[in-house]
């Protein structure tokens, strides 16, 4: 028998067509025969899994190699977390040491940045570690939404050191201490500069890769916190022109700086919570599925991301004089050129429509009970 989650099981449906990837696919499918496939399937696990997925290799859609793919999505994810927190763990460290011996707000506030973006992992590796879960009778959906969750924790955290710095930069305007060795403290800037961007270039590249907006997100929050350390420098250089308050000022430049960062993430993480997607995504969907032979009209299309997976359901209309065998094989068709035209796709239900030559009304028994349908 098929291997199949909870969330392909929920796909079978005693008034339409069942669309879950059962033996009939897995034959025409199977990543260890002689398809055009072969030998490419990133299910596969071991130290070097992450160096597959980096290659511009195909993918599989049978059942359990999208199981496969969505825990090898959190395995990744998880890996980058490891990864930058020990970088801008150490970034920050570093800076701590400097900040003790040159009382620079502005460094200051920069390294309670960093320290706060580091932190950022901690709840992100708790969701990926969750999205590994399977779905059960509870959670019928899986727990890719922790993700997302985990995201809303990292718009928090940000906020929090936005007031931090803030607050640091306001008592240093009122008080003014010269800063000491400006020398380190250059340097510091420097180093975190280039420590913020490696991470956030390395976030960004392996948030794209598994579709996490919340890792995404996480590298653009990196990568402005780079440029704040750069106002550090500018902000140390002032202090060497005789300009003793250019510290606390550059410190407030990059409280506001923060408070931007968290506009941006609170919209972006607001619209995976209400379940916004690109309508480019809704188009490419519709526009696949057009194109299956034997589809007459593709209508009410729904997508949502939840993490890094995205789950779709659709309507398609066929011949309803075509026997149920023969307009499942067209709604497989339509699953089957889903996964290739969107590889993030983790879930596709096909809803069935005859077409209704014969003019009967085959919704008839619950047009009272529609809701409204998802715009054309």
């Amino acid at each position: 028998m098929s291997k199949q989650t909870p969330a392909h099981r929920q796909n079978d449906h005693d008034d339409h067509d069942s669309h879950d990837h059962d033996e009939h696919d897995r034959d025409k499918h199977d990543h260890d025969d002689h398809d055009d496939h072969a030998a490419h399937s990133h299910g596969q696990g071991g130290p070097l899994g992450w160096l597959r997925e980096l290659l511009p290799f195909g993918h599989s859609h049978a059942a359990e190699d999208k199981i496969d793919s969505a825990l090898e999505g959190s395995e990744r994810g998880i890996w980058a977390l490891k990864i930058s927190l020990i970088g801008l763990g150490a970034t920050a460290l570093f800076q701590v040491v400097i900040v003790l011996i040159s009382s620079s707000v502005a460094l200051l506030a920069d390294t309670i940045h960093n320290f706060s973006d580091a932190l950022t992992a901690v709840p992100l590796w708790i969701a990926f570690a969750l999205s590994k879960r399977a779905a059960n009778r509870r959670y019928t959906y899986g727990y890719g939404r922790a993700e997302d969750i985990a995201g809303t924790v990292v718009v928090l955290m940000i906020l929090a050191s936005a007031i931090i710095a803030g607050w640091e930069s306001y008592k240093k305007l009122l008080e003014p201490t010269p800063v000491s060795n400006v020398g380190w403290v250059i340097a510091a800037a420097i180093i975190g500069f280039l420590g913020n961007e490696a991470v956030a270039i390395f976030r960004i590249r392996v948030g794209n890769e598994i579709g996490s907006a919340a890792l995404v997100a996480d590298g653009q929050h990196a990568r402005v916190d780079g440029f704040t350390s750069l106002a550090v420098l500018f902000g140390a250089v002032g202090s060497i022109l005789g300009f003793p308050l250019a510290d606390p000022l550059i410190g407030a430049l990059i409280t506001i700086a923060i408070l931007f960062i968290v506009k941006d993430a609170a919209v972006a993480m607001y619209r995976r919570l209400m379940d916004a997607v690109e309508p480019a995504e809704v188009d490419r969907i519709e526009r696949a599925a057009t194109a299956v032979a034997g589809v007459q009209a593709v209508h009410e299309v729904r997508a949502r991301w939840l993490g890094h997976a995205l789950s779709t359901e659709l309507h398609i209309t066929v011949d309803e004089d075509l026997p149920t065998h023969a307009s499942h094989e067209i709604a497989e068709r339509v699953r089957h050129d889903l996964f290739h035209a969107q590889p993030r796709l983790a879930q596709v239900i096909v809803h069935v429509d005859p077409c209704g030559h014969s003019g009967a009304d085959h919704h008839d028994f619950t047009a009272h009970h529609a809701r409204p349908a998802a715009p054309a």
